[in-house]
């Protein structure tokens, strides 16, 4: 088929919502204060009777033992009450206990710092892995929930370091290393309270209690045991590498830390001569943006097949050897410039000429050192071709050197710079500078020399410090390797074998990174971590490894350790075996990420204990971080479980992507560009908030700018009118036993035959569907398609069921009729709970409190909490595919027609004569017809009509050609396509509709050359029209007297509801309704309100008394509908 398109546009309505006169507001709470009962029970003898805990408040007064819900929820003020629930019923706990048995569901929580309070990006992350563990448990699964902590490394040590004014490893030293780590310690845990709160306050359900710390002696015990598994197979090592390093807090990083905070930088740019040694006349040029690393220069590297040339400057005579492409680097515009080419050479030529150091700190190294080297890393696209090689500070550079046998990478590399980024005695003129400010200086002297050629700055991309926020530098330094690179195939095996969300962060980013990822430098020269448990001789020729605390105590003797920090174990020594005096400990600390990649075996303190539950419950069944842990705890977790165990250490992980501020920008706390966190949860509830980010782009690893606004949206489309159909019901169920004194009861097993309400069977069917729904997409961790369906449902329920059945919800068609509806409806309420449950849990359990008092007894164990009700199965016998796609149908003519009202100005009270519905489909068409009553009540209109017919009412089509499409694909034929397009008939136009072909001027054009746009040519001023897809909707919009007078009766309806809602009445309230007409041109209203006086009477039940107002008046407002002013008056009956 060809695509077909409506020339006018459909304005697509909100799913959620449409409701008037919603606000959200601050009003009394739900919960009544003067019970004993939390959510309260009903008394009638047909109800289930539950058993209730004691507490402060309840949720709901009765009415003859039916709840009343109040009009206006404080749904924060109800959250509150809800948590004092969980925690009297120790609900978790509970829930854990009647899980006992079932199979496990297993799931990592990766372990914050508590040194900083939760972040949106936490609670995001925490919402996902609450809604996951949740609906696990719900569907048949015991699912433990530790919590944890992560307690050591760069981030409680810089807290300390700043508090303290620690300027470097001296000053700690100077302190004590005891001393320092208490001070440590005793704020790892600084903002524990507050995250647990924060956490708590948004629903999460995790066990603070039975949590885990990495600085526990079972946790660090079982990180021992994994390093020295790794030991004993090979895969770790000592190195001198070129690492990133952090002047500021004095350590090397991992390669993934330092690619976590890149900013845009200006620096210097120089190029500096050095004179060859063969003819000092003849310099070699090279460029760098780090001055400070020229005092260790000890090579040139070329590229071995570019061309270098030799020119004479024409201003100084001065002759530099540079690459030929490069010249821009000495001349605005080589073409222009004034210099002569002398020689021109292949880089392999320049190799072994030696050059004059330009300085002498390292002068001794002549003849090994200070000569031209040649390498293919070396590029043409900056510099002069020419790079000066520093080999303590640059990766290349160390790796160039040392194939060049330059310098061993062992002992023999100058490296000048300190642990704080100062120079060393060595380079006695810059000694005890900071190198960043040595860089003028640096720059200062070289020009004094005449070897400052060119002098300029640069603006790039440059590594910080993710901890300090401070620039990084390249740095040579000792430290101990776990192997990675020799496992690449392996890590790109296990990764194949887990499934993530989106798939896309799997096969690209992981992937990618798995397959490169280098050596991993896995410690840190700190002193607040887990030591690394090598006890080493002198010359290091000897290692132990150690992998438990019994075996350090066996083989040093020891007493009994209950702690194993550097304070408490750096003393402690080993025999050596090999006649080498003692083993002493070496100094390092475990990077933190070894810890937190170590903690499916820490958490258990496996092998130690736990073995048994830790090999049923690894790998993971699920974790959930954000995007950034690609390189961190997802990595790190991916390298230990291959190499202890060849496989991975989960199965399915959820990839959230980064909350931002709202203009897009990073959240920050100097900034102050967003919302505190627990201000929203205070101002709108923690499930407004939780739906919010659970439903938005970050559960697909796409950013998320926050808006508070958007939360409080939430809460006027979504939280209110779905509690208003809550409301609703029971005010229905008190109705009902008024009028009719039927105590309801829900009956579970109903009548879908063909004899029922359609409606009924519609929402139903609508249900159970998406309960069948809901649990495929929530298997395969998709969310993200999970949250709209669930919204959806709520708008269906409320603004199609409810409001199509409002009459017989309120019995209008007697008591057997309004139970059945009652019924329905209260199965979709409790359906609903149940499947919101893991993303609203707040709001779901006070609905449930009161729902259940209409449930028929039950023997189920525990049933005090929805969030220990098992998730529902789908009913199969609700499924009706052809009566969801009637009403899906008729829902889309309805929206058409209001979109003609609303676009013509004609409210929904004014009736119109007639709505014209355009199909080819007869299907379509039977659809419509069968809905046909629904249509009309709705869209307010005499008569619908259902046709085939286009042409009779003057439905046109055109042909829009996509012409840079078509050009591309018919090239020099566009031309007669372009002539011949303006002569093709209407039938021409229909029979491509048809069949996908069309033949112009000799040409064939398939169904994806063309477009068909159908229009309405208006015939007449009263007809307007608007179109979706393959359906046109025709409204008459002509108006005589006889509609304009009813539109006025249901005007006037209309304000006597609307004072009953806002004066607080329910529908049980009796109350006498007064109209005293005080402006009526020509007595319309009057004749009006007489004439239609049997409708007034239906809809309102009673009289409308066409008098001034007598009795106790409960509420009266001047009214004013077109020209007409009434007074309207509640009075008690």
């Amino acid at each position: 088929m060809s695509r077909v398109l409506w020339c006018a546009c459909v304005r697509t309505r909100s799913s959620i919502g449409h409701h008037h006169n919603i606000r959200p507001c601050r009003i009394p709470s739900l919960f009544s204060t003067n019970s004993v009962n939390y959510f309260g029970s009903s008394t009638r003898a047909t109800a289930q009777q539950l058993p209730i805990t004691p507490g402060p408040s309840t949720v709901s007064k009765f009415t003859m033992g039916i709840p009343e819900i109040p009009a206006s929820p404080s749904f924060p003020k109800e959250e509150e009450k809800v948590l004092q629930f969980w925690k009297d019923i120790d609900a978790f706990q509970t829930s854990l206990k009647l899980a006992e048995g079932r199979p496990p569901f297993s799931f990592y929580d990766g372990p914050p710092f508590a040194t900083g309070l939760p972040h949106y990006g936490h609670l995001l992350a925490g919402t996902i892995k609450d809604v996951v563990t949740r609906y696990a448990a719900a569907t048949g699964h015991y699912v433990e929930r530790r919590f944890g902590w992560d307690t050591h490394g760069l981030p409680v040590e810089f807290e300390i370091d700043k508090k303290l004014g620690i300027k470097g490893p001296q000053d700690v030293m100077a302190m004590g290393i005891d001393k320092y780590n208490a001070e440590c310690r005793a704020i790892v845990m600084k903002y524990a309270a507050e995250w647990e709160t924060t956490v708590t306050r948004m629903g999460r359900w995790i066990d603070f209690r039975n949590d885990y710390k990495t600085l526990n002696l079972s946790f660090m015990e079982s990180v021992w045991w994994v390093f020295k598994q790794l030991h004993e197979k090979g895969q770790v090592y000592r190195g001198f590498r070129i690492m990133p390093y952090s002047t500021a807090i004095h350590t090397p990083l991992s390669n993934f830390e330092a690619n976590q905070n890149y900013k845009d930088v200006i620096d210097p740019a120089v190029v500096v001569s050095f004179p060859l040694v063969s003819d000092p006349s003849v310099s070699f040029l090279a460029w760098t943006t780090t001055p400070w690393t020229l005092p260790s220069n000890l090579a040139l590297c070329v590229h071995p097949e570019m061309e270098y040339i030799k020119i004479e400057d024409g201003e100084t005579g001065a002759k530099w050897i540079l690459l030929e492409k490069r010249l821009a680097i000495l001349y605005k515009d080589p073409k222009k410039a004034k210099y002569t080419v002398l020689q021109k050479m292949k880089g392999s030529e320049l190799k072994g000429l030696e050059y004059e150091p330009l300085f002498d700190y390292f002068a001794d190294r002549k003849g090994t050192a200070f000569r031209v080297v040649a390498d293919n890393y070396v590029t043409d696209d900056s510099g002069t071709g020419i790079v000066h090689q520093a080999p303590a500070f640059g990766e290349d550079d160390f790796r160039v050197c040392t194939d060049n046998k330059i310098v061993t990478g062992e002992g023999d590399l100058p490296n000048p710079v300190d642990a704080v980024g100062n120079f060393t005695p060595e380079v006695k003129d810059y000694a005890g500078m900071y190198i960043k400010e040595a860089d003028k200086l640096i720059q200062k002297d070289l020009k004094t020399k005449g070897r400052l050629i060119r002098q300029s700055q640069i603006s790039h991309s440059y590594p910080f410090c993710w901890r300090s926020d401070t620039p990084l530098i390249y740095k040579a330094v000792p430290g101990w390797f776990v192997r990675v690179s020799n496992i690449n195939e392996k890590l790109v095996a296990n990764n194949n074998q887990t499934y993530w969300v989106p798939d896309n962060v799997k096969e690209k980013r992981f992937h990618n990174w798995l397959e490169n990822a280098r050596d991993w430098n896995i410690s840190r020269n700190r002193y607040w971590g887990t030591p690394i448990p090598l006890w080493v001789s002198d010359d290091y020729e000897e290692v132990v490894a150690i992998g438990s605390v019994e075996e350090l105590r066996r083989l040093s003797g020891c007493q009994e350790l209950t702690d194993i920090h550097r304070d408490k174990i750096d003393h402690i020594t080993i025999p050596s075996r090999q006649g080498k005096g003692v083993l002493r400990r070496v100094p390092e600390v475990f990077d933190c990420w070894f810890e937190s990649g170590s903690m499916p075996y820490a958490q258990q303190h496996y092998p130690f204990e736990n073995a048994q539950k830790f090999q049923s419950t690894f790998p993971a069944d699920f974790i959930a971080e954000g995007v950034d842990q690609t390189r961190g705890w997802f990595y790190t977790l991916m390298v230990l479980s291959t190499h202890l165990f060849d496989k991975p250490a989960f199965k399915n992980v959820i990839v959230n992507g980064l909350v931002l501020a709202s203009d897009g920008k990073k959240m920050s706390k100097r900034l102050k560009n967003y919302p505190d966190p627990n201000e929203v949860m205070h101002s709108y509830g923690a499930d407004a908030l939780r739906l919010y980010v659970i439903n938005s782009p970050a559960v697909r690893a796409d950013n998320l700018r926050f808006r508070e606004e958007g939360v409080k949206e939430l809460v006027a489309k979504v939280f209110l009118p779905w509690y208003n159909a809550y409301r609703f019901f029971f005010a229905q169920l008190a109705l009902l036993k008024k009028e009719h004194n039927v105590d309801f009861v829900y009956n579970p097993k109903m009548d879908v035959s063909g004899d029922q309400n359609v409606m009924d069977r519609w929402i139903l069917a609508s249900t159970q569907t998406l309960i069948d729904f809901v649990r495929t997409e929530m298997k395969a961790y998709r969310l993200y398609t999970v949250t709209p369906r669930l919204l959806n449902l709520i708008d269906a329920l409320t603004n199609w069921y409810i409001r199509f059945n409002r009459k017989r919800l309120k019995g209008d068609n007697g008591p057997a009729d309004a139970v059945q509806a009652l019924n329905v409806l209260f199965e979709v309420l409790l359906s609903l709970c149940k499947m919101m449950s893991p993303f609203t849990p707040f709001i779901v359990e006070t609905m449930y409190q009161n729902l259940r008092t209409c449930l028929p007894h039950s023997d189920a164990e525990d049933t005090r909490s929805i969030h220990f009700l098992p998730f529902p199965e789908a009913k199969k016998e609700y499924f009706n595919e052809d009566i969801e796609r009637a009403v899906s149908r008729m829902q889309s003519v309805i929206e058409l027609g209001r979109f003609i009202r609303d676009q013509k100005t004609l409210p929904i009270k004014t009736p119109l004569r007639e709505l014209i519905v355009i199909n080819a489909d007869q299907q379509f068409h039977d659809d419509i017809r069968s809905l046909e009553k629904y249509i009309v009540e709705e869209l307010n209109v005499r008569t619908l009509t259902t046709t085939n017919e286009e042409s009779k009412y003057g439905v046109q089509y055109k042909l829009v050609p996509d012409w840079k499409v078509l050009g591309q694909k018919l090239k020099k034929d566009l031309s007669k396509v372009r002539a011949g397009l303006a002569t093709v008939s209407q039938d021409d136009i229909r029979r491509y509709v048809n069949d996908g072909n069309l033949t112009v001027s000799g040409i064939t054009l398939g169904a994806e050359d063309l477009q068909v746009v159908r229009f309405f040519a208006d015939t007449s001023s009263t007809l307007h029209a608007q179109s979706s897809g393959n359906v046109l909707v025709i409204m008459d919009t002509a108006l005589d007297e006889s509609l304009i007078h009813e539109g006025l009766a249901r005007e006037v309806i209309n304000r006597v509801q609307r004072l009953r809602k806002k004066a607080g009445l329910v529908p049980t309230d009796e109350v006498l309704y007064f109209v005293d007409i005080k402006q009526d041109d020509g007595n319309v209203l009057e004749k009006v309100l007489q004439e239609q006086r049997s409708v007034l009477d239906k809809v309102l039940k009673q009289e409308l008394l066409l008098s001034p107002r007598s009795g106790d008046v409960i509420m009266e407002e001047e009214q004013e509908v077109g020209n007409f002013k009434f007074l309207l008056s509640l009075v008690k009956a």
